[in-house]
Formats: C-alpha cells, sequence, structure tokens
C-alpha cells in the first residue's frame, strides 16, 4: 500500500550517486541496453510540452531528460536540478543552454505556478519524503500544468516477470558494480525498485500529495518503467 512506503536515508542517497557518477551513464546505458533514452522519449511527448515552454526536471542526475526536453520547448527554459553537486557538474558539461543547480526536491528553491512541466525521472524512489517531493512539484507547476513522473516497477505478466526478476537480482548488481566500481549502490537500486509502489499504488501516492484533477499511468517495457501524469 501507498501509505507503508517510507523512503531512504537522504545522505546515504547522496553518498551513494556521488561515488556512482562517474559511470553513471555508461551504466545506465549497458544496464538498461539503451532503452531509458526511449522512455525519457515518451515521457517529453506524454508532458505535453511545446515551444517556449517553462521546465523543471529535479533529479537530473547527468541531465538526460533536462535535455530532451530543451529540444522539445526551444528558446524555452529548462532548469534541471539535483541534491548531488557530482551530478550537476556532469550534466552542466553536457549543455550550455539548461540552467543546472543544486536543489532538492523535497524544498524546491522556485515560487509557486512557475513552471508549465515539472519531471522527475528515476528518481522519485530515492527520496526521503516522496510525498513531499511530490508536492513540491505540484507546487511549482502553473494550473493546468504537468506533473511528469518516470520510474521504475514491477512488471505484470508472470513470464517476463520471472526473467526480469532474475535479471535484476542476479545480473544487474554485479554488472552495475563492474561498470562503477561500487556493488552495493546496485544492490540498493534492485531492491529499492522491488519495494517501491507502482501502477494504481503509485498513482494513489500522488492522488494524496497534492491536488491533481487528473492522474493517469501507463507501463513501459512490460512494466519495467512507469510513467505518470498528473495536471494540476
Amino acid at each position: 500500500m501507498p501509505n507503508a512506503y517510507q523512503g531512504p536515508d537522504p545522505t546515504k542517497i547522496r553518498n551513494m550517486f556521488r561515488d556512482i557518477s562517474p559511470g553513471y551513464d555508461r551504466a545506465n546505458t549497458v544496464l538498461s541496453g539503451g532503452i531509458h533514452h526511449l522512455w525519457r522519449r515518451r515521457a517529453v511527448r506524454v508532458s505535453g510540452a511545446k515551444n517556449g515552454d517553462a521546465i523543471l526536471d529535479c533529479a537530473t542526475g547527468t541531465g538526460d531528460l533536462a535535455i530532451a526536453f530543451k529540444k522539445r520547448v526551444g528558446a524555452g527554459r529548462v532548469v534541471g536540478t539535483d541534491f548531488v553537486p557530482e551530478m550537476i557538474e556532469l550534466a552542466r558539461r553536457k549543455s550550455t543552454s539548461i540552467e543546472f543547480d543544486v536543489a532538492d526536491v523535497t524544498a524546491l528553491p522556485f515560487e509557486a505556478n512557475t513552471f508549465d512541466v515539472a519531471s522527475i525521472s528515476f528518481g522519485i524512489r530515492n527520496v526521503g519524503d516522496p510525498r513531499k517531493g511530490i508536492a513540491e512539484l505540484a507546487r511549482v507547476v502553473k494550473p493546468g500544468g504537468r506533473v511528469i513522473i518516470l520510474e521504475f516497477g514491477q512488471p505484470r505478466g508472470r513470464l517476463f516477470s520471472a526473467f526480469y526478476d532474475l535479471y535484476r537480482k542476479r545480473i544487474l548488481p554485479r554488472l552495475g558494480g563492474v561498470l562503477t566500481g561500487n556493488r552495493d549502490a546496485y544492490d540498493y537500486l534492485e531492491s529499492s525498485t522491488a519495494r517501491f509502489p507502482s501502477g494504481e499504488d503509485f498513482a494513489a501516492m500522488m492522488r494524496e500529495s497534492a491536488s491533481f484533477s487528473s492522474v493517469t499511468y501507463e507501463p513501459l517495457t512490460f512494466g519495467i518503467a512507469w510513467l505518470y501524469r498528473g495536471v494540476k
């Protein structure tokens, strides 16, 4: 149930992502077979972002989703935030046309009703208080604005779920450890994915956390990832 979920210790998460930041992009591409880029493109399409819009991408990591949004909105403003300074430094190297700053999604330094879209990809399960993070995302978007959340989940099909569980438990931590030098980080990422609510359970968490006029969601790649859209 959504109410039962408690997020991890933020200090441990910050230290973990600091340690794996040098190999983060390569690990993402190898471990997902490059599919994570397709998921982010889908998130941009579902967001309804258009030329000139203002976008906030939280837990931006090295900036991949923020960069995808920038391609969509053109001259529009795109801001990427992360509470890991080492990740922000890597993001700044990728793009000079995006405002990358250090910030915590649970205490965003922006006024209410500022952005057309606020997003977070593969980060909400790592937030100490995910409900507060969702509430902040909703606070900073304009009325009618969209909150876009992309997160791992649990596949629904029995056969594919069994195959994915084998990969997630046995292969992913080992390979992630080889690619980044920190197997413990990928043991955590594997276990957090298994525990985190997905589908309707996470949609219910969104509804409890902020006043959305609608919350919709869809599974991606048989439910390995889920894409959520909340309209303020």
